[in-house]
């Protein structure tokens, strides 16, 4: 995806510009490569640091973020260029409520939590427009791009797994949140959060084990095949 945020956020008059705390400058390494001062900053800081103006600050946290927000979308979406549109969303969402952050809890959270939101309100519209106008997305499967046909099997296996259960696994194995993040960011308590997630991975284990029955049957095409040919 293209990293032009950082740039809007540079030119951008919607936070107050004075002096910080975390004053932003680089230095060289022992191999003479430039190293931020921002690089051992918490995001929590990083964010507040950028909630009284520095646009440094957001530039660190972009680049700590922009590859999986993005890939929390491209999983969840179709087309690559709406989950690129909607990565844009959510930082400009974040810069846009940058003045009233509060660390009261993780960054990360605080912006998947954002990024949630942006989601349901772009599933809304596309809801809408199906239903009113029409629209059916004509586009290709994602998955029928990927490289392997594992790949292929284990994305048709978690779309068939129940809406929330997916959400938690993947929310666990691929944004790799923890229990009391995934519970707070979509409102179920934790112990929901534990069974549903020991359900999801039970239930994608089922599904990517193909039954007894189906073994048996393609060892056969197999073995006849074979005799076919000798």
């Amino acid at each position: 995806m293209q990293d032009a945020l950082p740039a809007l956020v540079l030119n951008s008059e919607a936070l107050p510009r004075h002096a910080m705390d975390e004053t932003p400058s680089s230095r060289p390494n022992p191999q003479g490569a430039p190293v931020s001062s921002h690089t051992g900053i918490s995001d929590e800081r990083l964010m507040l640091a950028f909630s009284q103006g520095s646009s440094e600050a957001f530039t660190e946290l972009f680049s700590r973020y922009k590859q999986p927000i993005y890939g929390s979308f491209r999983r969840r979406l179709t087309e690559p260029t709406h989950a690129e549109e909607l990565t844009q969303e959510t930082f400009l969402a974040l810069l846009r409520a940058a003045t009233r952050y509060q660390p009261r809890a993780l960054f990360r959270a605080y912006l998947y939590a954002i990024g949630f939101k942006i989601l349901r309100a772009y599933r809304r519209k596309a809801a809408f427009r199906s239903t009113f106008f029409g629209h059916r997305n004509s586009a290709p499967d994602p998955s029928r791009q990927d490289a392997t046909e594992s790949a292929l099997w284990v994305r048709r296996a978690v779309e068939k797994l129940d809406p929330v259960d997916r959400e938690v696994l993947m929310l666990r194995e691929f944004e790799q949140l923890s229990y009391a993040e995934i519970a707070d960011l979509l409102q179920l308590p934790l112990n929901t959060v534990r069974s549903r997630l020991f359900r999801a991975r039970t239930a994608l284990r089922n599904l990517l084990e193909p039954p007894a029955e189906s073994r048996t049957h393609g060892a056969l095409r197999q073995i006849t095949k074979k005799g076919e040919n000798a």
